[in-house]
């Protein structure tokens, strides 16, 4: 056999294992399990990923980073470890090495590097039994950071908070599992920290896709509640543009036909019962206007009957109600008979 024929085989054979390692089933896949007799040994399932030479080495270097574990030497560990996932990485261990890498760093709260090492397991080997902690794991270092974690500078001094990566991260976890308990809980996440950076749209973005991609989590009422009263908040008053005002009243309205017995009923009333007096108020601003200052009776019998439309039963309708009488007298009193002509002054020259 030729050394081009050999090279060529050897890169074909090397594809499929990687092929097979990232396709195969994860309960057809093999498990690593370590003892301190044995050191790792794969138990149950088939056994893929390196053999011969590469493989014995990719096994010492992880026999060798599981004794300094053991020792309590975390920094050497993880940098076999690390080894492994790097020059095998079409082993059976190469997961599992990267798995160990990214969990010491997270014990260390060296989470940057740790999340990335679990990012790098989830990439690669997307059917590793790890799938759902590792998950987990990217979720409590995406959460920390939200609440306020810190690097540390040079090892010794706090860091700055950083909720951009916090609003990062949840998002990776999204993208890693769509359909898992994890994603409605990134989406609500990621919508607070935006608002406590002050990114109004995007927080109002992130609870919207919650709604509309997750219908059906126990999140998503909350996430309709939140919505509103984010709206709510943008209202300056009935002097101001009302398109704040108008997608909370839609926001709270939706909420109280879907879930009515939540219990956040009470709340969504007293909150839709603000926005519409807010509204009504402004509807009797327009009107007041249009009767007062311009004497346009048409425009202003508009808007006081859609101040009681709004807000029927309210102190707002009421008042609304009895401007609108005034209109009619005024309106009545512009129609009378006209006045009398001016008799012509017929002198005498």
């Amino acid at each position: 056999m030729s050394n081009r024929t050999a090279i060529r085989r050897h890169h074909l054979l090397t594809l499929a294992a990687i092929i097979t390692l990232v396709t195969l089933p994860a309960h057809l896949a093999a498990d690593l399990v370590w003892t301190p007799e044995t050191g790792w040994k794969a138990e149950g399932g088939i056994l893929t990923g390196l053999t011969g030479p590469d493989g014995r080495s990719a096994l010492a270097l992880m026999n060798t980073a599981r004794e300094d574990e053991e020792k309590e030497d975390p920094r050497k560990a993880i940098k076999t470890y690390e080894r492994v996932g790097k020059r095998y990485s079409n082993s059976i261990y190469a997961p599992e090495a990267m798995y160990r890498a990214a969990t010491l760093r997270f014990e260390q709260r060296k989470f940057p590097k740790a999340f990335d090492d679990y990012q790098v397991v989830v990439s690669r080997y997307p059917n590793t039994t790890r799938f759902d902690q590792i998950i987990g794991e990217q979720y409590s270092i995406a959460a920390a950071y939200l609440n306020g974690a810190r690097g540390h500078f040079l090892w010794i001094f706090p860091g700055f908070t950083n909720r951009e990566k916090a609003i990062q991260y949840f998002e990776t976890v999204l993208f890693n599992a769509p359909y898992s308990e994890y994603a409605p809980l990134c989406l609500m996440n990621i919508a607070a920290g935006h608002q406590r950076l002050g990114n109004t749209e995007e927080g109002l973005y992130a609870l919207d896709r919650l709604i509309n991609n997750y219908s059906g989590s126990t999140l998503t009422p909350e996430a309709y509640i939140r919505i509103a009263d984010t709206y709510a908040s943008l209202v300056d008053g009935p002097y101001y543009d009302q398109g704040a005002t108008k997608e909370a009243i839609t926001y709270y309205e939706d909420f109280m036909i879907l879930y009515p017995g939540d219990v956040h009923i009470v709340e969504a009333e007293k909150g839709l019962n603000n926005m519409k007096k807010t509204m009504a108020e402004s509807k009797i601003k327009i009107a007041d206007f249009y009767f007062k200052r311009r004497g346009n009776y048409k425009a202003a019998r508009v808007f006081y009957n859609e101040a009681i439309t709004v807000f029927p039963d309210s102190e707002i309708a009421a008042v609304a109600r009895k401007r609108l009488a005034e209109v009619e007298t005024a309106a009545a009193k512009a129609t009378e008979t006209p006045k009398k002509k001016r008799r012509k002054f017929l002198g005498i020259f």
